[in-house]
Parts: structure tokens; sequence; C-alpha cells
């Protein structure tokens, strides 16, 4: 059920933002705390991360549509949807295209 003060409808343009908080979700997958940007770049469709933790060198690309990539090393730990099935890291938020209103899930 979606809820704004008004019920709305699925055949309304809809917004989806993903938060993720990366050094943790890097812990999540190597289980190497600490870690730190020093690098990003953004495209059209992508925003891409350069992290490192001592040695270990990792990239993480976040796609504008969901999907996800994290290499560690040149060894690929994660190539999926990110949602918070799939790390406990992410968090989504859901908006109105036409208003930006947030919509609240029940």
């Amino acid at each position: 059920m979606l809820e704004t003060g008004a019920q709305a409808g699925w055949d309304a343009p809809v917004v989806c933002r993903v938060e993720v908080d990366l050094s943790g979700w890097l812990q999540q997958l190597t289980g190497r705390s600490n870690w730190e940007v020093y690098d990003e770049s953004e495209d059209e469709t992508y925003m891409s991360f350069a992290m490192r933790q001592g040695r270990q060198k990792a990239e993480v690309t976040l796609y504008h549509n969901g999907y996800a990539m994290v290499d560690v090393d040149g060894e690929s730990l994660f190539d999926g949807a990110l949602t918070p099935a799939t790390s406990e890291c992410a968090h989504l938020s859901y908006y109105h295209a036409d208003s930006g209103d947030l919509i609240t899930l029940n």
C-alpha cells in the first residue's frame, strides 16, 4: 500500500533512490574493515568508486538502474541488483517523479 496523504496508483512515474554505506558493504563482502574512497567518477548511467584498505583495492560500480558490481583486487565479489535483500548496507527510498514527494510503503 502507498501512502502520501492521498493514495496513489502504480501507474504514476516513480523514482527509486538507493543509499549504500560503501565501507560497510565492503566490510560485509570481504570481512575487512576501514575501507576508504580515494577516487570516484560518474557517467550518465553509473557512479564508480575506487576504494582501498591497506594493500587491497576495490572498485564499486553503482548503476542508476539499481545494478551493482564490486571487484576486489580483480576478483568479482558482487554482480547483481543492490537491494536491502542483497546487502544490509543498502537503503531504498521511493519518490513521485512529478512532485518529488516521498512514497511510504506499508
